[in-house]
Order: structure tokens, then C-alpha cells, then sequence
């Protein structure tokens, strides 16, 4: 693994350096996280000769004083695509779980070049859902979630600091209430939709609705995951990733 800072992004880089012809994937995380959690899956994707490339967005975590106020959703994706536009050469397979779904596919509708395929994984927050209700599932959540990915989330949030985090929730319940549907409506590129089985952030209902909402979307089940399935089964996310580059149906 390689760190580096581009572009206001501090970024864990892994396998080949960006190639126009190598395949890139392009890891985003969620609220108030880094990238950190994002490791077990970017180790076990670049195994395979893809460049994998994992940054903590602006505002957050080893990224937080790379911005004065936290960005709103649109503004991160606009932010993250100025940071792809210098790194990567190309098109990449973006991968996004929770909250940063909302970032993803705001790039992807906003930005249609920079992505070749989309895969998202637990996708949150849910439209016209209270901010009471989400943290109740995101608590409920926490007790399915392997005790080492809970400590690592509490020292992520606690690195981007409780202002920031409440900020960046706020974005997010806005972009959730008025814009998340139009954005996944704009995603045009092969889509595929990942759901632990025990999820509670995100409800099989809202999975299905996502995929519907989206030009060509799929949907697949991570038996035994709940939200972070791609670090609790990141062996078995790659390569239902991996399939779905292929070209094949899950």
C-alpha cells in the first residue's frame, strides 16, 4: 500500500500505479469514515493486477483540513472528480458503500466519463426516512458488524470530529430528500446493487427501488454481511465484483 495527498485527497493506492491501460477501481466510503475500512477489499481486488485506489473525501478523517467547511454531497462528488481527473487516465468501476452511494452516483450522473460501471454497496440513506429512524438502524446495525470495524469507525468519526460529522449528516438527509432519486435516475453505466442479508441501514425494499431507479441495474445478497459487507466478506465481494467487471450477471 502506498499514501499519498492529491488533489485534497489523502489517498491509499494499491497495486500497478494508474495506467490508461489498466483497469482502476475507485473505493468511496461513507459518513464520517475514511478509507481505512475499505483495506481488506482493496488488498484482495489488486491481487489481480487492477489499480485500486481508496481516498478519504474532503472534510474527512486524514482529509479533514483539506477544506474549511465540510461540502454538501454534490460539492464531494464534484471534489472527487476533479481528484479523478488527475489521477486516473480513464474510466474507473467506482465502488461506494453507504452514505458515499450518495457521492457515487451524483459523479456518475454529474460526471458520466469518469465511470465505466458502478457498484454500490448498502446504499444510504433512505429518502423521506428521519434522522431518529436512520440512527436507530444504524445502531442496530453496529451489534452485526465485526467488534473490529466498530472501533475503527469510532476513531474515524472521532478524527473527522463531531462537527464535521453532524454537517456532513445534514448534507446527506438533504441530498437523501432531494436529490438522491434524480441522480440515480442519471446514472446511465452497468450498475450493480450489493446487500448483506442483515443490513438494517438499508432495507431490501430500498435495495430494489435502487436498482430499479438506475438505467441498467442488478442486484446481489452478501449472505451472512450486514451493511459493511465488504469488510466482513471481502473475499466474497471481490469477487462478485469481479464477475460484474467481467460482464457477467450475478
Amino acid at each position: 500500500m502506498e499514501e499519498r495527498v492529491y488533489a485534497g485527497c489523502f489517498t491509499r493506492a494499491f497495486g500497478p500505479e494508474p495506467d490508461a491501460g489498466t483497469p482502476t477501481v475507485v473505493l468511496v466510503h461513507g459518513l464520517g469514515l475514511s478509507g481505512r475500512y475499505f483495506v481488506p477489499l482493496a488488498r484482495r481486488l489488486a491481487r489481480t493486477g487492477v489499480t485500486v485506489l481508496v481516498p478519504d473525501l474532503p472534510g474527512n478523517a486524514r482529509s479533514r483540513h483539506t477544506v474549511r467547511r465540510m461540502p454538501d454531497v454534490e460539492q464531494t462528488a464534484d471534489a472527487l472528480a476533479r481528484w479523478h481527473r488527475r489521477l486516473v487516465p480513464g474510466p474507473s468501476l467506482l465502488v461506494a458503500n453507504s452514505v458515499g452511494c450518495q457521492v457515487a452516483a451524483a459523479l456518475a450522473s454529474h460526471h458520466p466519463s469518469l465511470v465505466d460501471r458502478l457498484v454500490l454497496l448498502g446504499p444510504a440513506l433512505t429518502p423521506r426516512v428521519s434522522a431518529w429512524r436512520q440512527g436507530g438502524r444504524l445502531l442496530k446495525d453496529a451489534s452485526r458488524e465485526p467488534l473490529a470495524l466498530i472501533r475503527m469507525a469510532a476513531a474515524d468519526y472521532l478524527l473527522t470530529g463531531p462537527l464535521r460529522f453532524v454537517a456532513s449528516l445534514r448534507h446527506a438527509l438533504r441530498d437523501a430528500t432531494v436529490a438522491f432519486e434524480g441522480h440515480l435516475a442519471g446514472v446511465t453505466v452497468p450498475t450493480l446493487v450489493v446487500r448483506g442479508t442483515g443490513d438494517t441501514i438499508a432495507s431490501e425494499a430500498w435495495v430494489r427501488r435502487v436498482t430499479r431507479l438506475v438505467a441498467d441495474g442488478r442486484a446481489a445478497d452478501m449472505a451472512g454481511a450486514a451493511h459493511a459487507a465488504h469488510y466482513s466478506t471481502p473475499d466474497a465481494v471481490a469477487e462478485l465484483i469481479e464477475r460484474f467487471a467481467a460482464g457477467e450477471t450475478p
